[in-house]
């Protein structure tokens, strides 16, 4: 369906297609599991942004609702795009885990270089798998006694790379992990075989629903997988496409959201981490090639931020003391006034959901 005069949207049309995608521009009346699937994955570095995460997208949404969906195995916590930690639903851990593992072989080889050589990976996964549940502090010593002379660090790493694993969630933790979590082989943890297709059209598609319209390079970056051209192609049959400003061909499903650029969208707090500040190689959509660089830290950590008229407008913290809990916002500019009653709005809400037991709350715009 790729279209003979193909439009250009704007930078404000393409904000607002993926607000609606990221259920941005209102909260939504569905399940967090419901929200998870739409989403695909919530990006899960960290215990708690995932919980807010939800909780800005999600109406009604309480930290049990997640804790359950933990504990009945519904949803896991696992290493996934780009190689890294994410929350999703066990079908779809299960449905897509294999197309994903060329990309965590390739980032394992990048990585571990000349070292990845030396293991005989077959070998280590299986007698990983006869120490798990296990957390990696105290396997990583167990795998060098089996294989000494490798290097530790690189066993941990190529366990984690090559065996499909979860965290075990935990009853005692606010956000349900601890800083050393205790990980299980997600086949023992589900109890389900895995889907052995590797095919990537799935997964394209998935993406397009959550992120489009959008570029194969777009794709590429948000999943970490190389040379997606090729299954575009496959797919234009069933998809339509656009330019973006720069003329760059934008993909997308038919029938997905693409509201007016006109259309209102409330101030918002986003997580650490969230894939909406990740899930794209051209940002501008939500954030200018300006302040892009100022959201990652020296040790590679992504800032929270906080969205006004939908696009990220500044980054935000949570200072605790015993008895007080404070949102401290740092704009990149100064804030009109209705924005700033807004934000201190949503971030009292936010408070009461992350420091519940706070006796005084306060938001404070940094100088």
């Amino acid at each position: 369906m790729a279209s003979s005069a193909e439009r250009v949207l704007t930078t404000r049309e393409l904000n607002r297609a993926t607000l609606a995608r990221q259920l941005l521009l209102e909260r939504a009346a569905i399940t967090p599991l419901a929200a998870i699937e739409r989403l695909f994955a919530l990006q899960a570095q960290v215990a708690r942004p995932p919980f807010v995460g939800l909780w800005t997208r999600v109406h009604g949404f309480t930290r049990a609702q997640l804790h359950r969906l933990l504990h009945d195995r519904a949803i896991v916590r696992a290493t996934l795009l780009r190689g890294t930690l994410h929350l999703i639903s066990a079908a779809d851990f299960i449905a897509s885990r294999a197309a994903l593992q060329p990309m965590l072989d390739a980032g394992m080889a990048a990585i571990l270089k000349q070292r990845a050589a030396a293991i005989d990976l077959g070998e280590l996964a299986a007698f990983a798998r006869t120490r798990l549940p296990s957390t990696f502090d105290a396997l990583r010593p167990t795998l060098l006694e089996r294989f000494p002379s490798s290097d530790e660090r690189a066993l941990g790493f190529a366990v984690r790379m090559q065996l499909p694993l979860v965290q075990v969630p935990t009853t005692d933790d606010r956000w349900s992990f601890p800083g050393n979590p205790v990980f299980e082989s997600a086949q023992a943890w589900l109890g389900r075989p895995f889907a052995s297709n590797t095919a990537l059209a799935p997964l394209v598609r998935r993406y397009l629903a959550a992120f489009g319209p959008a570029t194969v390079k777009d794709a590429e970056r948000w999943s970490g997988l190389a040379r997606l051209a090729p299954v575009f192609d496959q797919l234009r049959g069933e998809l339509v496409t656009f330019r973006d400003d720069k003329r760059r061909q934008l993909f997308d499903l038919p029938d997905a959201p693409r509201p007016p650029a006109d259309t209102a969208a409330p101030v918002r707090l986003v997580p650490d981490f969230d894939n909406l500040v990740l899930g794209h190689d051209d940002r501008r959509r939500v954030i200018s090639d300006e302040h892009r660089p100022s959201l990652t830290t020296r040790n590679l950590q992504v800032k929270a931020t906080f969205l006004v008229d939908g696009f990220v407008a500044g980054t935000w913290t949570v200072e605790r003391t015993k008895a007080e809990a404070t949102v401290v916002l740092a704009p990149f500019a100064r804030l009109a006034r209705a924005a700033r009653a807004a934000l201190e709005e949503e971030a009292d809400a936010l408070l009461s959901f992350v420091e519940p037991d706070a006796a005084r709350r306060a938001t404070r715009v940094a100088p």
